[in-house]
């Protein structure tokens, strides 16, 4: 299929055209690569934005129950919503079970919503490599609304904010002993702390963490990109559909507020500025794999296990070869300090 002709049927919200766009931006051949980012500049002039919410919490918080009775709530009052999901990949065989359309049945038939797993891979951080070009696509066939639900939660889990306007933390009733390793540095990023399960006999245990976490956020610095009384906690019943309208409710008053103050253009700048220097780094990283580096990696190894040069040494020599700007760049700065010093 033609550039032109996929990315006009992106644009109508044909969403087997989304799914083989979000496979070609995913896809790890030179070629693919190459018609990916075409497909992307392409798109990139459309200019429709939606409201991107990220979505991480701990194991067994029920994060696909609530993103589907959220999902469901959002698509009745006539909202588009694409959720994001992705799952962890096998160290050993690098595969992924890919089962959240499975898991949120009732959305994935609805009309007016499209999920799509993805294998986290090599990538950290809880998203995957690609998710920022897959949210591109998913603005560009006019989603309103984007969820991205990350692998789990811990201190690396909060690249998804450099993705999202608003980030959302679920946590399970009683669950603050085994987020106290972690929660210094997600929840400095979380606009919402959601409180999940407040039902039957865990409602009340479900309040008390709620109030624990509320208290524990008042202590934390106010972010200039936040209003008053933000971040903040809440407790929600995904199960039995309670509290949805709420979390709802706050996301539109903090994203009305930033968009009023100027923060909304503000954050989306900072977003692309990240995901630029991210791409160079990943960039320099894939030279690797190619056959000329792979040799003289390998020769560079030896010489630092056998003990004939250092690793710092052995690695400026890898970079001279992969990037040899960088070596007439450092030469130059050395001969300057050389004609500098007395």
């Amino acid at each position: 299929m033609e550039i032109s002709a996929l990315a006009q049927d992106v644009l109508a919200g044909n969403r087997r055209a989304l799914a083989r766009a979000i496979t070609m931006v995913e896809s790890t051949r030179p070629d693919h690569r190459a018609t990916a980012a075409d497909l992307l500049e392409h798109l990139s002039g459309a200019g429709r934005e939606a409201i991107r919410i990220g979505l991480s919490g701990t194991p067994g918080v029920g994060k696909s129950t609530f993103i589907e009775s959220f999902g469901l709530m959002l698509a009745e009052d006539g909202l588009r919503v694409a959720v994001l999901a992705v799952d962890p990949s096998s160290a050993r065989t690098g595969g992924s079970i890919l089962g959240d359309k499975t898991r949120m049945e009732q959305l994935s038939r609805h009309p007016r919503a499209f999920i799509r797993p993805s294998p986290s891979q090599t990538h950290l951080g809880g998203v995957a490599r690609r998710t920022r070009e897959a949210v591109a696509l998913c603005e560009a066939a006019d989603f309103d609304v984007v969820l991205i639900e990350t692998v789990g939660v811990g201190q690396s889990e909060t690249v998804v904010a450099e993705l999202s306007d608003t980030f959302l933390l679920l946590l399970a009733p009683a669950g603050g002993d085994e987020l106290q390793g972690v929660k210094r540095g997600i929840m400095e990023v979380a606009d919402l702390i959601v409180v999940n399960k407040a039902d039957g006999d865990l409602k009340a245990t479900a309040t008390r963490t709620c109030a624990d976490y509320a208290g524990a956020l008042r202590l934390l610095r106010r972010r200039p990109q936040d209003p008053e009384g933000f971040p903040k906690a809440m407790t929600v019943s995904a199960l039995e559909q309670s509290g949805l309208d709420r979390v709802w409710t706050e996301i539109m008053n903090l994203i009305t507020w930033r968009r009023e103050n100027g923060h909304w253009q503000d954050r989306r700048a900072a977003q692309a500025r990240h995901w630029f220097f991210e791409e160079v780094r990943q960039s320099l990283l894939s030279r690797l794999d190619q056959p000329d580096a792979k040799a003289r990696t390998a020769a560079l190894c030896a010489e630092v296990t056998t003990g004939q040069t250092t690793p710092s040494k052995a690695a400026a020599a890898l970079l001279d070869q992969i990037w040899p700007e960088m070596s007439q760049h450092r030469r130059t700065e050395s001969l300057d300090l050389a004609q500098d010093s007395p």
